[in-house]
């Protein structure tokens, strides 16, 4: 196998897993409610800000969900994942992801994988692979991904991925609208049965970057740098909450230089078991030692420019 195409693949999985993790934990999103959710009418007794800061403490406190999310990146990548998901103690939990578009999901469906099962611990993250992929792993079906690894791949935008990695949890697209200091409620509205308030504003991505996360100065620049060059600025988000106070769906719609991403996550079962666990050494090879035996090292000017020899 060639090592550019080991690159691909092993960073397309790490890409994939961790967009369904994040996306899964702290989607943002845009404009409109979805073809199931209906208007109810209503009247605001609560300011926007008021109501989401106790959403924000009830969701956190409630340390697990149920999830089922779909995330486009414009031209790179569409996918559908569900899951159970536990932040108490930093994300955890079982993801199964299904590719339905773009390059990447191309670049997969040539591994015989048109789908994926990723597992989060607090640590890392695992993707299981299918048979194709495991036949140049010496039969090995998954690949961990370390984040600390992860955070040496790609500068700023790694750093931020490991942070919100491990720190990120559903109230975190609360967090957003109240940190914007733009967020309006829209009105009553009714999402898969369920009655819920309906909140939106924008937010400046760079700026809520360095507001909801633990990066230096350096990495906060480099990762704004990154932001720029993939043509992201704003992130339109809207959240539905429930009588309990409960994040019940989340949307988020921003533009990127390849196309419009957006993010749409629905929350049910709050309080769910969530047990993850790393899958067996003997059926796991690590993403580091993948990429060392092409000769490849992670935070290299190979792993992130696209050269590469042939093995």
């Amino acid at each position: 196998m060639k090592s550019t195409s080991v690159r691909r693949v092993t960073l397309s999985i790490a890409l994939v897993s961790a967009l369904a993790g994040v996306a899964a934990c702290s989607s943002g999103s845009s404009g409109g409610s979805g073809k199931d959710d209906k208007a109810a009418q209503g009247t605001t007794r609560v300011s926007p800000i008021a109501a989401l800061q106790s959403a924000e403490k009830s969701t956190d406190g409630a340390d697990s969900a149920r999830i089922e999310s779909t995330t486009s990146l414009g031209t790179l990548m569409s996918m559908k994942s569900n899951g159970s998901m536990g932040w108490g103690g930093g994300l955890t939990g079982d993801m199964t992801i299904t590719y339905t578009g773009g390059t990447l999901a191309e670049a997969m469906r040539k591994t015989g994988s048109t789908s994926m099962q990723a597992r989060y611990l607090s640590d890392a993250y695992y993707a299981k692979m299918g048979e194709t992929f495991a036949q140049q792993t010496g039969g090995k079906h998954w690949v961990k991904y370390a984040y600390e690894d992860l955070a040496k791949i790609a500068g700023g935008s790694g750093a931020f991925l490991k942070d919100q990695m491990q720190n990120s949890s559903p109230n975190q697209s609360v967090k957003l609208l109240l940190a914007s200091g733009d967020v309006k409620k829209v009105g009553d509205e009714t999402v898969r049965g369920e009655k819920t308030t309906h909140y939106a504003g924008t937010v400046n991505v760079s700026d809520l970057a360095a507001k909801s996360s633990h990066l230096t100065a350096s990495q906060l620049a480099d990762l704004k740098k990154q932001f720029t060059q993939a043509g992201i600025t704003t992130e339109d988000v809207d959240i539905w909450v429930n009588g309990k106070d409960l994040l019940v769906k989340a949307v988020s719609k921003g533009e990127l230089s390849s196309g419009t991403m957006s993010s749409t996550t629905y929350y049910s079962d709050y309080g769910v078991k969530v047990a993850a666990v790393a899958p067996s050494a003997s059926d796991t090879t690590d993403f580091k030692d993948l990429l060392k035996t092409q000769g490849l090292t992670p935070g290299s000017g190979d792993t992130s420019s696209g050269s590469g020899t042939t093995s």
